[in-house]
């Protein structure tokens, strides 16, 4: 059993050996979180919930209506469900779902994931792509790992730019769903994706 403070916020959770971070809040979890700004009108996907940590968290701060989690692994899933009654969260959406197959909104303001980085780029290639089809415009995917390059240029072609930040050896990516006016604009962005990376990315 874990217990947590962050925010004046307490929470516990328990966990088992086979999900991941089972012993404590991953750090590259909370540095994550630590650069979100969360309004009380965000509609949020906790993508790859694990035993539940964000997504109990955010649910918190603006409503558990207002979240929504998914994790591919049913002992996840059951695991989150568990924490959430007690937490005392009782109405909070949570799926069994591959990457966001079974997610069915589209009109998310957030979408936040620590995605599984250690393998290949299988996971988090759907993560980015399929989130950027679930998010509304405006709407924003927050990400974290320890590996930079591959994430960066992915999230360039997809969403157009990215920002970068750094902390503790994980770096934690923001990405926004922005309008597409014209076809013409999205060759610009396109042609444009060295300027960009230079606007929208940096290092500490």
């Amino acid at each position: 059993m874990i217990e947590f403070e962050i925010n004046n916020i307490k929470l516990k959770f328990k966990t088992d050996n086979n999900v991941f971070s089972p012993t404590n809040i991953d750090k590259g979890t909370l540095a994550m979180v630590s650069q979100v700004n969360f309004d009380e009108n965000d509609r949020i996907l906790d993508l790859g919930c694990g035993y539940g940590f964000v997504g109990i968290y955010v649910s918190k701060i603006v409503g558990q209506n207002n979240v929504v989690m998914s994790d591919i692994s049913k002992e996840s899933v059951e695991l989150s469900r568990f924490n959430a009654e007690l937490n005392n969260i009782k109405d909070i959406s949570i799926i069994q779902s591959d990457c966001l197959d079974n997610i069915k909104e589209n009109n998310f303001s957030l979408i936040l994931t620590n995605p599984p980085y250690h393998v290949d780029f299988l996971v988090p290639k759907k993560f980015i792509e399929q989130g950027y089809k679930k998010l509304k415009v405006g709407g924003k995917m927050y990400m974290v790992t320890k590996r930079r390059e591959w994430y960066k240029n992915k999230f360039i072609s997809i969403f157009g730019g990215v920002e970068i930040i750094e902390i503790d050896g994980y770096y934690v990516f923001m990405a926004e769903k922005r309008r597409k006016n014209s076809k013409t604009k999205e060759k610009n962005i396109n042609k444009l994706s060295k300027k960009l990376e230079r606007k929208y990315s940096y290092k500490k």
